[in-house]
């Protein structure tokens, strides 16, 4: 599953990886060719602040519901 998200303060960034870290599959966000793991506080903060990033969910069991990361979803 891909989305995209913009994050625009600290306090964001915390919010989605920590709902990004209770998820039992792999997440990433990308940029061009720079790929972030959602679960790290430190990488999302520094490479996805006020950039717009799509989420790659990798989930064997696709189909799980992301509701908690889609409200940080931009068209």
């Amino acid at each position: 599953m891909k989305f995209h998200i913009m994050l625009r303060s600290p306090e964001e960034v915390k919010d989605f990886v920590n709902k990004a870290s209770i998820c039992p599959f792999e997440i990433d966000l990308q940029s061009g060719n720079v790929f972030i793991d959602a679960k790290s506080f430190l990488g999302v903060l520094t490479m996805a602040m006020h950039r717009r990033m799509e989420v790659v969910c990798i989930d064997p069991q696709e189909g799980r519901p992301l509701t908690e990361l889609k409200k940080f979803a931009v068209a």
